[in-house]
């Protein structure tokens, strides 16, 4: 007889189990910038499906008066929307309730990105599409790179555009299947000054602003570079199930308080985990010189602010009550067998103890295993 696991899988684990096998599946068009035909190739697949047999609806869709990809709706049914008053203007909002009563093969939801009116049950609406899969409801959706939420400040800088709207890194990576749209510029061109994508009267602007060859040429990397990265994971997921291994790469970064870029840290922490499959984790130690009683309410702000933005780009929050940060981190890279350890380099101004070369020889010499990487 074998010995019992020493962690036998419990009734938690096979709800799980249950829970992935009826959750739907996610097919998202990822396009390098606006206009690349993401929501036309959605409504063609719709169309195909229907045509196959396979019940279909649209559960929204805005065709941004774009003749060739209304035209695409066809004999598609379309779910009603959900309208919401919001400062003297109707909104409109996939109604989720609906999709779920009318509990379709495939729901073709535009717009990952879009957020909703306040006082919605979702925020966002990769959170209402979540809800669908979850009910075992397929999903064919769309989003642009620059809505990438570890891409926002690369955007920002290099393009001088803000983008309001983002998704969570980890929702693209665990799509079922990415599917990369892109368009050479002069074909892009062409589609702007012929009025497909933008009236006439918006091309020059537009030109002259985002639509650039520079910046249309920078996105394109990016689009690339993420579908790269997901098609790696994708091959490592699927030698895993193969050969019945488990992935061994965890990582985790050490926030501080004092930390002066916290967006910057997070965004190289998360491409760095998208090398692996389990979810990374945020570790902020909490030292009894940082307890809420001794702290102004602005550090306490920043903090959670910090962690709030990691668990947005797909990571797990720790906060650990320690004596020792070096400690602390330890405790945590041991107990969840982390090998990967992110630090952030403070600015030289701000030479925190703990972030001094003795905080990394500690980590090193505790941690033999695990691989220090500083950012």
């Amino acid at each position: 007889m074998e010995p019992p696991s020493p962690n036998p899988p419990s009734a938690d684990d096979f709800l799980q189990l249950i829970r992935r096998q009826h959750r739907g599946n996610l097919q998202l068009y990822l396009g390098a910038f606006p206009g690349v035909g993401k929501t036309y190739r959605m409504l063609a697949d719709g169309n195909r499906l229907k045509n196959c047999g396979v019940d279909v609806v649209v559960g929204c869709v805005d065709a941004h008066q774009r003749t060739e990809t209304a035209a695409q709706i066809g004999h598609l049914e379309i779910i009603p929307p959900r309208l919401v008053q919001y400062q003297g203007i109707t909104l409109k909002e996939l109604d989720v309730d609906a999709v779920l009563a009318r509990n379709p093969a495939v729901a073709l939801v535009d717009e990952l990105a879009q957020m909703n009116a306040p006082g919605s049950k979702h925020r966002k609406r990769f959170e209402q599409v979540n809800d669908l899969l979850n009910a075992g409801i397929n999903v064919i959706s769309t989003v642009n790179i620059e809505h990438l939420e570890s891409l926002q400040k690369i955007v920002e800088k290099a393009i001088g555009v803000r983008v309001q709207q983002h998704v969570p890194d980890d929702v693209v990576m665990n799509a079922d299947r990415l599917v990369d749209l892109d368009l050479p510029y002069a074909e892009m061109l062409g589609r702007l000054q012929s009025g497909k994508i933008y009236p006439l009267e918006g091309v020059h602007p537009a030109m002259e602003n985002f639509f650039t060859e520079e910046n249309l040429t920078l996105l394109r990397e990016m689009s690339l570079g993420v579908t790269a990265k997901y098609l790696a994971r994708k091959q490592r997921e699927a030698s895993m199930r193969g050969n019945r291994q488990r992935l061994l790469g965890k990582v985790a970064v050490a926030l501080s308080s004092h930390c002066p870029d916290p967006g910057l840290l997070l965004r190289e922490t998360t491409r760095l985990a998208a090398q692996f499959n389990p979810p990374w984790r945020a570790v902020y130690v909490r030292t009894p010189h940082e307890a809420p009683t001794k702290i102004d309410a602005e550090l306490q702000r920043r903090i959670t602010d910090t962690l709030d933005l990691a668990q947005k780009m797909g990571g797990v929050a720790v906060v650990v009550k320690h004596e020792d940060v070096a400690q602390g981190l330890i405790s945590i890279a041991r107990e969840h067998g982390i090998t990967h350890m992110v630090l952030g380099r403070p600015a030289r101004r701000h030479v925190y103890r703990w972030f001094s070369r003795s905080l990394i020889e500690m980590l090193t010499r505790e941690l033999a295993n695990v691989e220090i990487v500083i950012v």
